[in-house]
């Protein structure tokens, strides 16, 4: 029976070239021989792209081994991020993170475990209970720092408010100008504070938590940075929040989250904050460098965040 294909949608295609520019098109060429060597090499068996991550930058599918093991085949687009990644997934070994199976590095592809069910950690409707989840997640996948690593620090992440300050001339665009201050004042103070230093997952939201069965709960997708413990709580602090922020029940919520996080992971729930409004503010401006529109809800939630004391 002859083995079958990768298969690359056409709408993906298109967004490569969108989001990646000349890079994207050199690269989408390249995918599908890309995909043929990572078939040959680990005697797969292509199969669809994984549903959940369809809106993903990079290539993802499910695949059968040799064996009928089901497993996931990542191929990196040119966003500079794969080595970063298959060291975090290295270094975790499994523990709270999707195990990586084999790596590609001339051809910046991951194998990895498949994880099922799969479902998002989105779909609890109960939200204590899945920040309760993400925290036993975190307090898994923080591995200390290798002496050799390919990881970027917050500070080299923070210098992106030095690139919207060059963007706008000095100024600062459409992000209004006291919470920008406020922001890079809480970063620098943060960053000259840090006392632990641990590799971080970097991005851990609840889409990046998915179901599992070796694990009732793993973590996908790290980026891999090195800071304290108190950044990786943002994204769960900031993201998945009412459609109406101006309500007192969003202020409520971010405050509890803050709470929950502070009390369940024992960190410092002022730098729990702290580091939350700098994200929710670095987060709007990396959207708008990556070609998008300013986030109004990103400075929503900072806007929040500074008013809780």
């Amino acid at each position: 029976m002859p083995k079958r294909r990768f298969v690359v949608p056409g709408d993906f295609m298109w967004k490569a070239v969108a989001q990646h520019g000349e890079a994207g098109r050199a690269w989408i060429e390249r995918l599908p021989l890309i995909l043929e060597r990572c078939r040959q090499q680990w005697n797969l068996t292509g199969a669809s792209p994984v549903v959940y991550q369809s809106n993903a930058s990079h290539y993802l599918a499910q695949a059968r081994r040799r064996d009928g093991t089901t497993v996931v085949v990542k191929a990196h687009a040119p966003t500079g991020e794969f080595l970063q990644e298959a060291e975090a997934l290295r270094l975790c070994a499994g523990r709270g993170m999707v195990r990586l199976l084999d790596a590609d590095t001339i051809n910046q592809a991951l194998l990895l475990e498949r994880l099922s069910p799969g479902a998002p950690l989105s779909q609890v409707e109960d939200d204590e209970r899945a920040i309760s989840i993400a925290a036993t997640i975190l307090r898994d996948v923080w591995r200390p720092v290798p002496l050799e690593h390919p990881f970027p620090s917050l500070i080299e992440w923070g210098q992106g408010f030095l690139h919207l300050r060059r963007q706008y001339d000095g100024g600062s665009g459409p992000f209004p100008a006291p919470l920008l201050e406020g922001a890079e004042t809480l970063l620098a103070d943060l960053s000259a504070s840090m006392t632990q230093r641990v590799v971080l997952h970097g991005d851990l939201h609840r889409e990046n938590v998915l179901s599992a069965q070796r694990e009732p709960w793993l973590a996908i997708d790290p980026k891999g940075v090195i800071g304290e413990p108190a950044y990786e709580t943002s994204g769960l602090v900031c993201y998945h929040l009412p459609d109406d922020l101006t309500t007192h029940e969003a202020s409520r919520l971010l405050a509890r989250r803050i709470d929950q996080l502070a009390e369940e992971l024992d960190l410092d729930r002022t730098r729990v904050r702290d580091w939350a409004l700098v994200q929710a503010m670095m987060s709007a401006w990396w959207i708008i460098e990556e070609g998008g529109d300013l986030a109004a809800d990103d400075l929503t939630c900072a806007r929040l965040l500074a008013a809780i004391v």
